[in-house]
């Protein structure tokens, strides 16, 4: 199976919603393991490794365009 790319959310502002609506009155390491929590949660429905690869690598590829790294001084 293939991670799916297409657009496969009803509504993305009622999604972005939920998950602003979830974080709120957090403090970091709440929003943080929420997150982590998340991730186990939809990584187990989803049940499959190569799909979790896929999305994994993906991410981890945005993120690093989006943020390039910077050495820590030291």
């Amino acid at each position: 199976m293939q991670l799916n790319l297409s657009q496969n959310l009803d509504s993305y502002d009622d999604f972005y919603d939920m998950l602003t609506d979830s974080h709120h009155d957090l403090d970091e390491g709440q929003s943080k393991m929420l997150d982590a929590q998340l991730v186990l949660l939809l990584a187990n429905h989803i049940g499959d490794l190569n799909v979790l690869r896929q999305a994994f690598a993906l991410a981890r590829v945005n993120v690093e365009q989006a943020l390039p790294h910077t050495p820590s001084a030291g």
